[in-house]
């Protein structure tokens, strides 16, 4: 294999960086963490986005969240067909292998998975239609949900909700997950989903009592 360079520079240095101070300083927790394995109590469904920075937003430390993050913080349906499922394969890692308490969906503003699936929707983006694109069959999980929200006048806020509604599809499907409907039934796991706004440093949470939105 010929294809795979040598780490940027930068990196590196960071690295380096990170190994004499980071590491240096707290070496006996990562000998911890190495030996006694990972016990998070929360697994955190994010986006890709790299402005999302989920440790950073709850004062995290290493071994607390078992991330996974995909385009658009998206859980697909319960479907056992044989296939590749990396989201669902996490899911299920964490809830009857892990055991964590809380699943958490995270989902955030400016989103451009989102704006895509927008896009697509209103078809101005015929290279996510194609049967080829991942981005955008993986878009369609969020896909009739567009209709909700194609009526409002505002483009920003058509797909802030849009943004919202990827949440809520997702913790909709994480139920279709029958060993996941158990054990939210039988008290032993929550569900929670959150949307953050990156400008403004806010967040909000859902309450599917009313099935909006609240500051937290």
């Amino acid at each position: 294999m010929d294809n795979a360079k040598p780490l940027p520079s930068y990196l590196a240095q960071r690295y380096h960086g990170w190994k004499a101070t980071g590491y240096a300083e707290n070496k006996a927790w990562y000998k911890r963490l190495a030996s006694d394995g990972q016990h998070p109590r929360a697994m955190v469904i994010s986006c890709c986005d790299s402005r999302v920075h989920v440790t950073s937003i709850f004062g995290a430390d290493q071994g607390e969240f078992f991330i996974h993050r995909n385009i658009a913080n998206l859980v697909p349906p319960y479907e056992p067909d044989g296939d590749h499922h990396g989201t669902s394969a996490a899911v299920e890692y964490a809830v009857r292998f892990l055991k964590v308490s809380h699943l958490i969906v995270l989902g955030h503003s400016n989103c451009g998975g989102v704006k895509g699936c927008m896009d697509m929707c209103e078809g101005h983006a015929p290279e996510l239609d194609a049967k080829d694109s991942f981005v955008g069959r993986w878009m369609d999980i969020l896909r009739p949900r567009y209709e909700l929200v194609s009526g409002l006048e505002d483009r920003e806020e058509q797909i802030r909700q849009l943004e919202k509604h990827a949440v809520m599809i997702s913790l909709e499907n994480l139920m279709t997950f029958p060993w996941i409907k158990d054990l939210v039934n039988e008290g032993e796991l929550t569900l929670h989903g959150l949307w953050t706004d990156i400008g403004e440093g806010g967040l909000e949470h859902y309450n599917s009592q009313t099935q909006s939105f609240q500051p937290v």
